[in-house]
């Protein structure tokens, strides 16, 4: 097996995890705490977390998940790794489709849409905007969270699987 196989199926679970985390902390108590909140509150405390979450620490996880398990999976596949090759491919296959494809149009967009929405003064407005946004946002990154646990797994197994 070549050497650079170990370190680059550690990365593939360190990015598959670190994902993972960051669309489960939203599901288990941001949305919730933003759900309690004033709705002003919400929706002007929503809009400066996407304005803030590019950047580089958040970038390597999102955009180099999916692009790290194809690498390790053809790597893997190119050592005679087969077994190992087919885990990480699954992994990178299912993260770009359910996580980061699924994230570029629908999160994405929503996200852009309520950057553009003046906050208003009004709480019966606030509440309508919120009462559009949130639960719909919710299910979508419900799934894109357990998508990414399952990459996770992939990612763990397909390290597992390498001799």
């Amino acid at each position: 097996m070549p050497r650079i196989l170990l370190p680059l199926g550690l990365l593939s679970i360190l990015l598959s995890g670190a994902i993972f985390g960051f669309f489960y902390a939203w599901v288990c108590s941001t949305m919730w705490g933003l759900d309690a909140a004033d709705p002003r509150t919400a929706i002007a405390a929503m809009q400066a977390m996407n304005g803030s979450v590019r950047n580089a620490v958040f970038a390597p996880a999102f955009f180099g998940t999916g692009p790290m398990l194809l690498l390790t999976a053809g790597l893997a596949l190119g050592a005679g790794q087969r077994r190992a090759a087919l885990w990480f491919l699954a992994g990178g296959v299912l993260y770009s489709a359910g996580g980061m494809l699924l994230t570029m149009t629908v999160n994405v967009p929503m996200n852009e849409a309520l950057g553009q929405t003046p906050v208003p003064d009004d709480i019966a407005a606030a509440r309508a905007i919120w009462a559009d946004y949130s639960p719909r946002w919710q299910v979508y990154n419900t799934i894109r969270t357990v998508v990414c646990g399952v990459t996770l797994a992939l990612a763990a197994i397909g390290f597992r699987a390498l001799r």
